[in-house]
């Protein structure tokens, strides 16, 4: 359910409904754009009467939501959502061009790549130092060292680094030497995973749609990470 207010609404107007939103023990998401402010309402709404918050001098109008997501739904920000990856801009107007090796094997390999890559007009660099891999004897990736040849490729290009988390002990690590943290498409439904970035992550999100999954389930996927804590989801199809 959300609650759409008349345009020109005061900070204080719309801190008294917050209040009562949680007073029914929701959680209320503010939204507040160019023109329209809206206050999302996440949890049990089915004991809540939208008279008694229409009632309200400030008060456009109140919708309920039929999809499963909230927090990921257009309803609950209409604008277009701009994720800022240390200074590039994704969303909107922005265009955002990733590129890189699908491993990271060597730092001359991920340099010479990242030059190109820059030249050719990409604004952030990926490449992968954990790997998923459908053969365990195929080769799985250099790890942290990994990371540290796409730092030394940043600093060469000064390209924001792109590289997929596969599990949860890594997550601090990925705080301190990536830009924007790759959730991969065999992990997009692993939730647990999902949870701990959204609690952990400070860094924006890149979430790969899954193998065979629905947009409901990508989406919802998103949800997880963003209502565990985490706003900053960028939605990756995958080729």
């Amino acid at each position: 359910m959300i609650i759409v207010l008349k345009p020109k609404v005061s900070k204080h107007e719309i801190q008294d409904l917050v209040e009562k939103v949680e007073s029914y023990g929701l959680t209320a998401h503010v939204s507040q754009g160019t023109e329209t402010t809206i206050i999302g309402m996440i949890g049990d709404v089915t004991k809540v009467d939208p008279k008694q918050l229409e009632v309200s001098p400030v008060v456009d109008h109140v919708m309920r939501v039929s999809e499963p997501y909230k927090l990921a739904n257009r309803a609950f920000h209409p604008e277009d959502s701009i994720i800022d990856v240390a200074g590039v801009k994704v969303g909107g107007d922005h265009l955002a061009l990733i590129a890189g090796p699908c491993s990271v094997e060597s730092k001359e390999q991920v340099i010479m790549i990242a030059k190109a890559a820059k030249a050719a007009g990409a604004n952030m660099l990926r490449g992968g130092a954990f790997k998923p891999r459908t053969s365990p004897y195929a080769f799985q990736g250099m790890g942290t060292a990994g990371l540290d040849i796409l730092i030394a490729a940043k600093e060469e290009t000064g390209l924001p680094i792109v590289s997929e988390l596969m599990s949860a002990e890594y997550i601090e690590e990925f705080n301190e030497k990536v830009d924007l943290v790759q959730i991969g498409a065999r992990n997009m439904q692993n939730f647990d995973l999902l949870k701990e970035v959204g609690k952990r992550c400070t860094k924006p999100i890149l979430l790969k749609r899954g193998l065979s999954a629905t947009y409901e389930e990508w989406i919802m996927s998103a949800e997880y990470i963003m209502a565990s804590g985490n706003p900053n989801v960028i939605l990756c199809e995958r080729g």
